[in-house]
């Protein structure tokens, strides 16, 4: 069974910004230009015989292109260690909606995302509990910022899982229209 999500790929310029301050913190797994992406669903394993269906249901999404903007550097928690560093986005109300209809059309395509709350980040790094403290790192990019740029399509992924790091293949892009 394939492990799917649906993501939105900041272009180029954006990535090799990302790219550029990752760095600098002991023991912390940095994501590839490949990795890069904001998860809009994640859908896990799903049965390929859901695979037509979920098609048909993203490509009913209907959602007017918008701009996005890296607007800075965060870090989630787990049990009060550091697990994430993230690039976090201008708040968007275009992409709330985008989410919501795409989280929706999984749905009834039999596909359910995780319950997670809908946080839009880009991840750069993961940590280890008992890892090097990003505290440093954090308020050196703290003001990263990034021109916006046109989100124009999103795209259905499968995750390869391997020791030295997941693999996405884009499986199919769907076209953003209004």
């Amino acid at each position: 069974m394939p492990r799917l999500f649906v993501a939105l790929r900041p272009p180029a310029q954006v990535r090799e910004s990302l790219l550029a301050i990752m760095g600098g913190v002991p023991g912390a797994r940095w994501q590839d230009d490949d990795q890069l992406h904001l998860t809009l669903a994640f859908l896990g394993r799903v049965d390929e015989r859901a695979g037509e269906p979920l098609l048909d249901a993203l490509n009913a999404v209907h959602s007017p292109p918008f701009e996005l903007a890296v607007t800075g550097v965060r870090h989630f928690e787990r049990r009060g260690a550091v697990s994430a560093l993230w690039a976090a986005l201008a708040p968007s109300e275009l992409l709330k909606v985008l989410q919501q209809r795409v989280a929706s059309a999984c749905r009834r395509a039999g596909c359910p995302p995780e319950g997670k709350t809908f946080v839009p980040h880009i991840t750069l790094a993961r940590l280890n509990r008992g890892g090097a403290e990003p505290g440093l790192w954090l308020a050196d990019h703290g003001k990263l910022r990034t021109a916006p740029w046109p989100v124009e399509r999103f795209t259905l992924y499968e995750s390869h899982l391997r020791p030295e790091g997941s693999l996405y293949e884009p499986l199919m892009q769907f076209a953003l229209r209004g």
